[in-house]
């Protein structure tokens, strides 16, 4: 793969193949950011799950101190009181069975998170194929299955990601933008992996944390030293 200019020179600021500590590592993503759009931090930890296994998944939600430095749009499935209650917490979306064909048919996603309470599973499992790969269904481990629909949308809106294994069982997720300060994303970078050490499974034996990598959007990764945040 051919890198463009920028690239190739933000990845002489340093070492490839070295592990840095947190501070370290956060300090030179920022440099690495050299993009005209101010780039997302993205974290790519690879772990010790074999997701194959059900007692090896991991997936939950974490609310990070600083947001992610973009407001999310959120699509709440609710009706009657529910629903009034989920445009009052400022829900961007809100509806039932009339968005299933617009969601299915005109193959409308404006939306980054998905909330329904669990009288409308029924009807949102309708839309599993549309929503399921996109990493937008609705979860009770995620927290967007619930009746408190005040508090999800809140904790969306404040900035609340989801994280889960991919299927080379590593988890990526922002943790804020280069226009963040270091102290900034360090604290949302300790959120997570403090909630993600948390999520251990008990079957996974070993290395839990087996690599660690920060990237902006369009720059090189910058890789941790995984032992160190255990």
């Amino acid at each position: 793969m051919k890198h463009g200019k920028k690239y190739v020179e933000a990845a002489k600021l340093y070492d490839k193949l070295a592990q840095y500590d947190k501070e370290e590592a956060i300090g030179l993503v920022k440099k690495l950011a050299v993009a005209k759009f101010d780039e997302t931090i993205e974290a790519h930890i690879r772990t010790g799950c074999d997701g194959r296994h059900a007692d090896q998944q991991i997936r939950g939600a974490v609310v990070l101190p600083h947001g992610t430095g973009k407001t999310a749009r959120v699509l709440v499935f609710a009706k009657n009181a529910k629903a009034d209650e989920a445009q009052a917490a400022g829900a961007d979306f809100v509806g039932a069975e009339e968005l299933v064909p617009k969601i299915q048919n005109e193959g409308w996603l404006d939306f980054d998170v998905v909330v329904a309470t669990p009288d409308m599973m029924g009807v949102v499992g309708r839309l599993g194929r549309v929503l399921g790969p996109k990493g937008l269904m609705p979860n009770p481990k995620a927290g967007t299955v619930t009746m408190d629909v005040t508090k999800a949308i809140q904790d969306i809106k404040a900035g609340k990601i989801e994280y889960r294994l991919d299927k080379t069982n590593i988890i990526h997720v922002p943790i804020g933008k280069a226009s963040f300060t270091e102290e900034q994303l360090a604290d949302n970078f300790q959120t997570l992996i403090d909630a993600i050490n948390k999520a251990r499974p008990s079957a996974v034996k070993g290395q839990f944390l087996k690599s660690v990598t920060l990237s902006p959007t369009m720059g090189p990764g910058v890789k941790l030293n995984p032992a160190k945040l255990v």
